[in-house]
């Protein structure tokens, strides 16, 4: 039996062994998610981000605990929930923390869901690069929820949006944040915006100051508007919600999945969804073939070739740009 027959019989230890070979870019990981492909599509990706401190592992616990809860309209039982948890790791060590499956404990034996952490390798955005892979993956093996929650990078995370149906930004009180995310644009990814810790001093300002911060931006996700400008124009926008919570305690995860189905709903209904969809797998085609490019081109070159260009760009000999378009010449050096 192929790994992916065991994968799309619900075989955990070689949906695990698949992502460890996506992780590590093996052919054989790539050749089996070629072969899973045709079964992915299904998914509803979450995406979950904010800056740190602002309890976003205790609420993908608490928000993953309640998925499980309470079936999906239409269907009779709960949602299989996939979690995928990319860590800060060391530019230098390449090492990550990789703690989010310790924090999550609490969903430890329950066979309807898997999480797998991941180190950021780096990887601007906050985003591994295999991040989309693995999503992947787990949409083919029948989990129907998929919750990635981003590195704690604040205004890096923009780029969640473009690996997302629905995109949670997650603030807290006390913390800068409303005036940090405007300065990111991270407001403008948010399809839901979580005001997490709320039973502490300062939650009512936040949540008053988000809300202020929507109605001046006319209320409307920046997403209505790049998908009217792709030609897939809408009526009526997603109104974006500021909803309270305290993960610690599970208050407020029953609203959360309240607008993550209604959101999914809009999407399906508006057209939406189909849009996202083409926005994420061109992002994902684009960032593959950047690197693919990349490597085909250094591969290409003489020994030594590209680090004398870099050494002639360090001497001021030539600039950045020039030096590129030598290489893209082969005019040699």
């Amino acid at each position: 039996m192929t790994s992916t027959d065991l994968i799309l019989q619900g075989d955990r230890l070689a949906l695990a062994r698949l992502l460890t070979q996506i992780e590590n870019e093996s052919p054989e990981g790539l050749e089996t998610l070629g072969t899973l492909y045709p079964h992915t599509g299904q998914a509803h990706i979450v995406g979950i981000t904010g800056a740190p401190g602002t309890g976003k592992s205790t609420l993908v616990n608490q928000l993953a605990l309640h998925l499980r809860k309470r079936p999906m309209p239409g269907e009779d039982t709960p949602p299989r929930v996939g979690i995928v948890a990319v860590d800060p790791s060391s530019p230098f060590s390449g090492g990550a923390i990789l703690g989010d499956r310790i924090r999550m404990r609490d969903l430890a034996g329950d066979p309807g869901v898997f999480i797998r952490s991941m180190a950021s390798r780096g990887a601007l955005g906050g985003l591994a690069r295999a991040t989309a892979a693995v999503g992947l993956a787990l949409d083919a093996a029948g989990f129907h929820i998929i919750l990635i929650e981003t590195v704690g990078a604040g205004q890096a995370e923009v780029d969640i949006a473009s690996n997302a149906h629905t995109t949670v930004v997650i603030e807290a009180p006390s913390m800068g944040d409303a005036i940090q995310a405007n300065k990111a644009g991270i407001l403008e990814i948010a399809d839901i915006i979580v005001v997490n810790k709320a039973d502490i001093p300062g939650a009512d300002t936040t949540v008053a100051t988000l809300r202020l911060s929507l109605e001046m931006a006319g209320s409307a996700n920046a997403h209505a508007a790049v998908e009217d400008r792709a030609g897939g124009g809408r009526e009526n926008s997603w109104e974006i919600p500021v909803l309270e919570t305290v993960a610690t305690k599970g208050e407020g995860m029953s609203d959360l999945v309240d607008k993550i189905v209604a959101h999914r709903e809009y999407l399906t209904t508006s057209g939406g969804w189909e849009i996202r969809e083409g926005k994420r797998v061109r992002s994902q085609m684009e960032s593959l073939l950047r690197e693919e490019l990349v490597k085909r081109f250094l591969k290409g070159r003489p020994d030594g070739q590209f680090e004398e260009t870099v050494q002639m760009v360090v001497d001021r000999e030539r600039s950045p740009a020039q030096a590129i378009e030598d290489l893209l010449r082969g005019k040699k050096l």
